[in-house]
């Protein structure tokens, strides 16, 4: 059974930084794809980030382009999120999902997630 753990959320100023990480376990290989979404208060969860299984193909929100950078694979299993410069509009909980096959940018096409990590921006 694979799972997901995602931990580095926090408290942090606006203009800070935080490094999100994502560890999945029970998968036998690393073709899978990850993706990073978000979640406000009211808000529907919205897509961040995803990264393919080679690590080559990355795609972001236009939101956090620039300023989000999705990587994985250090330890194997383990993607991360580096966030930095980071706004009041960033708050929410952040997850981490995964997928077989290639990369995607939908909720839908995701079979796993994590529990999520809350991501507080103060100003």
């Amino acid at each position: 059974q694979v799972q997901l753990v995602e931990s580095g959320g926090g408290l942090v100023q606006a203009g800070g930084s935080l490094r999100l990480s994502c560890a999945a376990s029970g998968y036998t290989s690393n073709k899978y794809a990850v993706g990073w979404f978000r979640q406000a208060p009211g808000k529907e969860r919205e897509f961040v980030a995803t990264i393919g299984w080679t690590a080559f193909t990355k795609y972001y929100a236009d939101s956090v382009k620039g300023r989000f950078t999705i990587s994985r694979g250090n330890p194997e299993n383990t993607a991360y999120l580096e966030m930095i410069n980071l706004k009041a509009e960033d708050t929410a909980v952040y997850y981490c999902a995964t997928k077989r096959g290639t990369w995607s940018r939908e909720t839908y096409d995701y079979d796993t997630w994590g529990q999520g990590t809350q991501v507080t921006v103060s100003t």
